[in-house]
């Protein structure tokens, strides 16, 4: 009856409680209506795979290895296990824990013997029991909850950070994919530069010879052929260096990577359409840093409920025999329960110094909050003006490239019918050769730009992403 009784008193007190401190409401923080720059011809392509969009199996093939066998996503997917390991841990306190014990023993009274100096038990007894405890520390004041509800979200946090690492590698890999084939390309147009050189030096060093062109000339085209043989160890040093970062990317050995389309084949991914606010609910950073306030804001009221009186019950129900045989059969038993209440009555501040520190670690929590957010909103627009200002330059450098083609022409058939000399050949293929380097260059970058918006806006494409990680972390777990 008495039983009864405090069960039914303690269940009262647990459906009457509250957990102290404050609950979480997520900070109102001002968004501007739309981005500064996006196009009118904005594509609602957030939420699949875009980097197909650029119809090149091999780039594809390569995002798929690494999303499977990047270590950052493997050691990511790990972390999020040892959160929801800490999670599991902290919410078995929710739950009697629940014991057993058996012990056995021989005592009696000491006696002499006139043999032997060793002392002998005449009257010794044998003793055994076998006991099954528990322990409950009833959550009145919210400080198991409130340690539950921040292990929940530092695990969700850690789950966002591990998206954030799969978003920042898909980015990644396009944007080395997109380096390595603009080097191609640069490398492709220094050797056919190369070659066109070698063979005017060629010929002026024959037309020298035979008196027709001047020292002077022949040393000029020799400058020229050298001026290009310098860049083509640069170009292939870089091609090396991002086949060897692009690799690990994928989970490889440094080595060569499969080419796929020429940079100028490769077509421009859609500009995703978006709104400033959604990027609260797209940006695996952004709920990372919310998620972690709302892990730090949780710790106030644990820190709080040390205040409050801590209250357990305990309890034991075994068995007592002489006979280890009759342990379990016999008779015998006892029990025994007990409650407990324990608070603190003088502790030397340090309850206040553990709040104020939850406080100050939430205010540090909800400042960064509100900077990542400022900070994605400049991320989408600085993404976006540069794809609009790269466009631009790209049409720019190509008719730049078109123009001084057709000035190196004129200037050589010039030279070749005697009208001017050489000097001004060399000018125009001077200028020429970096100008189509270049180009190269900002087709690459164009082309990333477009990479770079949807790092930048995040959306359900990182979910499809990740995605494509669930069959190797299976495998994984599984061994």
């Amino acid at each position: 009856m008495r039983g009864e009784v405090l069960v039914g008193a303690f269940t009262a007190l647990l459906i009457s409680a509250c957990a102290v401190g404050p609950d979480y409401r997520r900070p109102d923080i001002p968004a501007p209506e739309v981005f500064q720059y996006e196009p009118d011809n904005a594509a609602a392509t957030s939420d699949t795979q875009w980097w197909r969009q650029f119809g090149d199996p091999v780039l594809d093939d390569l995002i798929s290895e690494a999303l499977a066998n990047n270590t950052d996503v493997r050691i990511a997917t790990a972390n999020v296990q040892k959160a929801a390991s800490i999670l599991m841990q902290t919410r078995s306190a929710f739950y009697p824990q629940v014991g057993y014990g058996i012990a056995g023993g021989e005592s009696g009274g000491a006696g002499s013997s006139e043999l032997s100096d060793l002392p002998v038990f005449p009257g010794s007894e044998e003793s055994y029991q076998a006991l099954l405890s528990a322990s409950w520390e009833i959550d009145l004041w919210g400080r198991i909850r409130r340690l539950s509800e921040s292990a929940r979200a530092r695990l969700l946090a850690t789950g966002e950070a591990r998206r954030g690492v799969i978003l920042s590698l898909v980015a990644t890999v396009a944007n080395s994919y997109l380096e390595l084939r603009a080097l191609d390309e640069q490398l492709t147009v220094a050797n056919a530069t190369l070659e066109t050189y070698r063979e005017s030096v060629r010929l002026f060093e024959l037309q020298f010879q035979y008196g027709q062109v001047s020292m002077m000339t022949v040393a000029q085209s020799q400058s020229q052929y050298q001026v290009a043989a310098a860049q083509i160890p640069q170009i292939e040093a870089q091609i090396a260096q991002t086949q060897n970062a692009l690799s690990v990317l994928v989970g490889r050995n440094p080595g060569p990577v499969v080419r796929g389309k020429p940079i100028g084949e490769l077509l421009q991914p859609e500009v995703p359409a978006g709104v400033p606010s959604s990027l609260l609910e797209r940006r695996p950073d952004l709920l990372q840093a919310e998620q972690q306030l709302i892990a730090a804001n949780a710790q106030i009221g644990a820190a709080k409920a040390r205040y409050f009186p801590a209250i357990s019950l305990t309890g034991a129900l075994g068995r007592v025999s002489p006979d280890l045989s009759d342990l379990f059969s016999g008779s015998d038993s006892l029990w025994t329960y007990k409650g407990s209440v324990t608070g603190p009555i003088f502790a030397g501040g340090v309850i206040r110094g553990g709040v104020a520190e939850a406080r100050a670690v939430t205010e540090a929590a909800l400042l960064n909050y509100e900077l990542s957010i400022r900070n994605a909103f400049a991320d989408v627009d600085n993404a976006l003006v540069a794809n609009l200002k790269l466009q631009q330059q790209l049409v720019a450098q190509t008719n730049l490239v078109n123009a001084l083609r057709e000035y190196s022409r004129l200037a050589r058939l010039q030279y070749d019918e005697g009208y001017t000399d050489y000097t001004t050949v060399l000018q125009a293929e001077q200028s020429l050769f970096p100008a189509e380097l270049e180009l190269a260059a900002v087709r690459a970058s164009v082309l990333g730009s477009a990479v770079n918006i949807y790092r930048a806006m995040g959306g359900g494409w990182v979910t499809e992403a990740d995605q494509m990680t669930v069959s190797k972390t299976k495998s994984v777990e599984s061994k």
